[in-house]
């Protein structure tokens, strides 16, 4: 076989060499390490993307190295319009930062073009030098033909694929090729597969750890009839043009690993690392076994749904690092005030089994992280989610931002802060009695006081937003003593029978007129936030309403 020959009848506009390809050394520190984060425009950005992700990055910006965005579109049947848009705005949200890469105005880096489907001719030049070296060859074989083969390997029980005598187009004649491609029958280029499954092959994989894979035996598809590679062949040739050290991605993909090493060795470069990580799963609330996070059956897996919901990003984020590395969350109750980033993240640390994936714990993780923002953060944050998902409260929520923000800052701060706060739709029902429009009271009083003694306190209770923490206490003490309440709590616990209840009783009546409920933040504050006038409207309101 000529196979110089060939590859000039299969690639006749190709001109280039795979020595004309080429791109800058990268300038990094020693040990600084190249990542990609490669997903294709289907449309859908899951929890799974973000996990691989937030590796890629860590592991870039943790050495000094590169993090960067390839948009892996050689599959045009999944993609959607606006694919890479939903990508793009996905990341940007939870604040992963790419160093380079495909943007929506172009591409940003000197290793591009960072879309797969605009690298046609790249992948060509190398598929055309693996033809003239006798290691790829054209195939004919129709679907029906493959379909054949298929139920004759189930027959004689032998595994499935393209291989051995079943590789049909391997080792045909050159006549027999010309001839197909003389009626103009479409074809792929499949790889020459020297492999054995009677071989194993020793890796060492970044999460895994040490391994022995079957080598791949089968001639594979590189390069589909349309011209565009498969992903395969894709990120193999894009990898190491851009110069990657470590690839992240999911468990699931270990099953290629075989054929994807022996590519690299097919090419003479060297692989890169790989980081397999574990899949998410969850407890499935009616079997009660775990499972794979499922887009039909799970909306947490979407990542539209965190932003919808109002989970902050940096939530999201450090609820994945517990799942990630199992020392995050001893690193962050040591160090609680100091940014994720500076937690040394390392896939030492990684699970090699799946990841059980929380809401609760999730809440719980953004409660603390919500508890840690100023303000003003939270002012802010809430008033973009609202503005969005919540129009109504967003009117409310800005009218006056100054006593917003005080109510905000309440409890906000020092060494036990409050964490009222998982999510930032739970900002409204926090904070909605603040509103005359929202406030919908519960005038349900302590189980020791009566409705008589309740308005008796309310009509004898005045505001003075003059009154300091002190002042406003020694006020609820004098109305505990003249009201038969203990104006001590220790009094009240030492003998019982002696009061009708105690200091706590008496200014929960103030709490449950002023605020309609009884839990809401330290009430002195929120009526300095209120004014004399709004107060004394509850008050009364309440009144009226025993």
């Amino acid at each position: 076989m000529d196979y110089n020959l060939l590859a000039e009848k299969l690639f006749p506009h190709i001109t280039k060499q795979p020595e004309d390809i080429q791109y800058p050394a990268r300038e990094l520190p020693e040990g600084a390490k190249v990542t990609r984060m490669g997903p294709s425009p289907t449309g859908f950005m899951h929890l799974g993307n973000l996990y691989g992700a937030l590796v890629d990055e860590r592991l870039a910006h943790q050495s000094g190295g590169v993090f960067y965005l390839r948009i892996e579109d050689t599959d045009k049947k999944r993609e959607v319009e606006g694919g890479v848009q939903t990508i793009i705005d996905a990341f940007s949200s939870f604040g992963l930062p790419f160093d380079e890469g495909a943007t929506l105005e172009g591409d940003r880096g000197a290793y591009g073009p960072y879309r797969q489907s605009e690298r046609a001719e790249i992948y060509q030049t190398f598929v055309k030098s693996l033809v003239q070296r006798g290691m790829a060859y054209p195939c004919f074989a129709t679907e029906e033909d493959l379909a054949a083969m298929r139920e004759q390997q189930e027959a004689a029980k032998e595994n499935f694929g393209y291989y051995g005598k079943y590789a049909v187009w391997r080792d045909r004649p050159m006549e027999d090729i010309e001839a197909e491609l003389a009626k103009g029958t479409p074809y792929v280029i499949r790889f020459r597969s020297e492999g054995s499954i009677e071989h194993k092959i020793k890796h060492e994989d970044l999460v895994k750890g040490k391994m022995e894979v079957t080598e791949n035996d089968q001639d594979i598809v590189i390069l589909k009839s349309d011209g565009i590679p498969t992903y395969h062949f894709a990120h193999v040739v894009d990898d190491h043009l851009m110069g990657t050290t470590v690839v992240v991605r999911g468990e699931e993909w270990l099953a290629t690993l075989p054929v994807h090493l022996q590519l690299f060795r097919a090419m003479g470069w060297k692989a890169p690392k790989y980081a397999h990580t574990a899949q998410l799963m969850k407890i499935d609330e009616e079997t009660g076994s775990k499972r794979k996070l499922s887009k039909r059956k799970d909306p947490e897996l979407a990542l539209t749904f965190y932003k919808q919901q109002g989970y902050p990003a940096p939530s999201v984020l450090e609820y994945l690092m517990t799942l990630l590395n199992s020392n995050f969350e001893e690193w962050r109750r040591a160090n609680p005030d100091k940014p994720m980033n500076d937690f040394p993240f390392s896939t030492k640390k990684m699970s090699g089994s799946g990841a059980l994936f929380d809401i609760d714990k999730l809440k719980d993780v953004s409660k603390n992280v919500i508890s840690r923002m100023t303000a003003e953060e939270v002012y802010d944050a809430v008033e973009e989610w609202s503005r969005e998902n919540d129009p109504e409260f967003h009117a409310l929520f800005v009218r006056d931002p100054e006593q917003t923000r005080a109510f905000l800052a309440i409890g906000r701060g020092g060494k036990k802060p409050r964490k009222d706060l998982a999510l930032w739709s739970d900002v409204k029902p926090y904070m909605d009695f603040l509103f005359d429009e929202l406030f919908q009271p519960d005038y349900t009083l302590p189980e020791h006081v009566s409705k008589e003694d309740a308005k008796a306190i309310l009509s004898e209770f005045v505001f003075d937003a003059a009154d300091t923490p002190d002042d406003f206490f020694a006020k609820m003490k004098a109305l505990a003593e003249k009201h038969g309440f203990a104006a001590e709590t220790k009094a009240y616990k030492q003998d019982p029978e002696q009061y009708k209840g105690h200091v706590g009783d008496v200014s929960m009546v103030i709490r449950i007129a002023v605020a309609g409920r009884q839990n809401a933040p330290d009430m002195q504050s929120v009526m300095q936030i209120m004014g004399r006038e709004q107060v004394q409207a509850r008050v009364d309101r309440c009144i009226a309403a025993l």
